[in-house]
């Protein structure tokens, strides 16, 4: 059984900085893309993120610069780490994992990031 599981939200102030985790167990992790979505309150799911299989990574633009995204094969994690926070990252990331021969995909739960003063 596939799980996908996010940790690592909360509440932070603008500025501030925080690592959302994923955790993917059930797959062979080596075989799958990961990326980050988020979806704020009343809008659609968007793209923040991704890191192929081979270690490439690429970012939405509007967190390009402040947001890194990395693997760590060995323990089947993905981290999204986020600095220079604004309150327009508030929303519910998601953790997606994609095969990268069959397209074959498995969402997380989300876990909510709130940027607030």
């Amino acid at each position: 059984q596939v799980h996908v599981v996010e940790s690592g939200g909360g509440l932070v102030q603008p500025g501030g900085s925080l690592t959302l985790s994923c955790g993917l167990s059930g797959i062979t992790f080596g075989l799958y893309n990961i990326a980050w979505y988020r979806q704020a309150p009343g809008k659609q799911r968007d793209f923040v993120a991704r890191i192929y299989n081979w270690g490439v990574a690429d970012y939405a633009d509007s967190v390009k610069g402040r947001f890194t995204i990395s693997r760590d094969t060995a323990k089947s994690m993905v981290y999204l780490r986020m600095n220079s926070l604004k309150p327009e990252d508030t929303a519910d990331y998601y953790c997606n994992a994609v095969h990268h021969v069959t397209g074959v995909e498995y969402w997380g739960q989300g876990t909510p990031v709130t940027v607030s003063s």
